[in-house]
């Protein structure tokens, strides 16, 4: 195993998780900005308002991206697992 495959199999990883991630991160982000907008705005200072937007934001990307986040999983695992071989015999 070379140096080179390790950097290629870290940086596929890294790829993998931020693919997998970040729908679901950016989304969280976005709705954790306009709510804390509309705190703001209206001078609403309750810990849990932002809780419950996050919490459906995140079930509506899970369901909306969750077979492709799957697939980008599966796909990344089959390569691996295909690849093993090679990985470890070099």
């Amino acid at each position: 195993m070379t140096e080179d495959m390790i950097i290629n199999l870290g940086t596929e990883a890294l790829k993998t998780t931020g693919l997998v991630a970040g729908p679901i991160l950016i989304t969280t982000l976005v709705v954790g900005l306009l709510v804390s907008i509309f705190q703001a705005l209206t001078q609403i200072n309750e810990a849990t308002l932002t809780f419950i937007p996050k919490m459906l934001v995140v079930a509506l990307v899970i369901i909306l991206a969750g077979p492709w986040m799957l697939d980008v999983m599966k796909s990344y695992t089959v390569n691996l697992f295909e690849n093993i071989a090679t990985i470890v015999r070099d």
